[in-house]
């Protein structure tokens, strides 16, 4: 190529390149992906989001929206603090007694009133919002990483409500033995934990 040509294509090149990201977890689209895949890496999550949904299935009504909402909004606040540099000693225990929890709620069909429930899924989210902020990756976005945790919990939810409506209408008991597991599960996470 010829110098001319060189230095007429050069600025061409520059305004169509993207930018290099030289760290996993760099970016907004990185941060994403991180945030989507946080919930879905730790059993304890998974457990406890799709308990939340199962829970909120069971008791019915508008429980089936507002425990969920109540866990998203409280873990969005509670991630936000973490990434913000908050601390928060005992989030791990905090998230297995969560589940214990919950597990308990489902096998002993607990169903309080509205606000008491929703207050409950809020606090357990504390925690869980917490674990995910304080693992936001380095030079990620926080708002595409807390955009990706918030959709994941959202499907993990959903997961629970259509669990729920499928236990309430064909095997009843099948869901009081989930809880039942649900807690001992939890109770092995705070033993090991």
């Amino acid at each position: 190529m010829t110098m001319r040509a060189t230095s007429l294509l050069s600025p061409v090149l520059t305004l169509v390149s993207a930018p290099a990201f030289a760290h996993v977890g760099a970016g907004p689209v990185e941060g994403f992906g991180h945030g989507l895949l946080h919930p879905l890496m730790g059993i304890d999550h998974i457990l406890a989001m799709v308990a939340v949904g199962l829970w909120a299935g069971l008791v019915g009504g508008r429980a089936r929206i507002v425990y969920p909402l109540a866990f998203m909004a409280m873990m969005v606040l509670a991630g936000a603090w973490a990434m913000a540099g908050g601390e928060l000693p005992g989030a791990e225990a905090g998230i297995a007694a969560s589940v214990v929890i919950l597990g308990l709620a489902i096998a002993l069909k607990a169903s309080p009133p509205l606000a008491a429930g929703a207050l409950a899924c809020g606090i357990f989210a504390i925690f869980h919002g917490f674990a995910h902020g304080a693992e936001l990756p380095e030079n990620a976005s926080g708002l595409g990483y807390a955009v990706g945790f918030v959709i994941a919990t959202a499907a993990l939810h959903g997961a629970g409500l259509l669990l729920a409506s499928r236990l309430a209408s064909y095997a009843p008991a099948v869901a009081r033995i989930a809880g039942g597991g649900l807690a001992l599960a939890g109770v092995v996470m705070l033993a090991g934990g």
